[in-house]
């Protein structure tokens, strides 16, 4: 498995998706968190989803492996699109990098 940029369309729908699953708002991270990686997570070798739904996410991987996931889609995201907000050490290590 792999993980993938999300497109903003994409996270908007996750985002719809989690709220009709999220029952209550104590349940919301959670269902964002599975919506989010049933987009992100595909096979590497055919860039197949993994998961077809946030159902299918939470259905089949438990809170913690669903936290871990999110938690590195989360790093991976950050890393390929750092943001405006970057302090001049950060600036220049990306530069480097480019």
């Amino acid at each position: 498995m792999s993980l993938r940029l999300l497109s903003a369309l994409e996270v908007l729908q996750a985002r719809r998706e989690a709220a009709e699953l999220a029952q209550w708002e104590g349940e919301r991270a959670l269902c964002s968190n599975a919506c989010l990686l049933a987009r992100a997570l595909e096979h590497t070798e055919d860039h197949a989803p993994v998961f077809n739904s946030g159902r299918e996410v939470l259905s089949g991987l438990t809170v913690e492996e669903i936290g871990a996931l999110a938690g590195r889609w989360g790093a991976f995201r950050r890393e390929s699109n750092p943001g405006l907000d970057l302090d001049r050490q950060e600036l220049e290590k990306l530069k480097k990098n480019s």
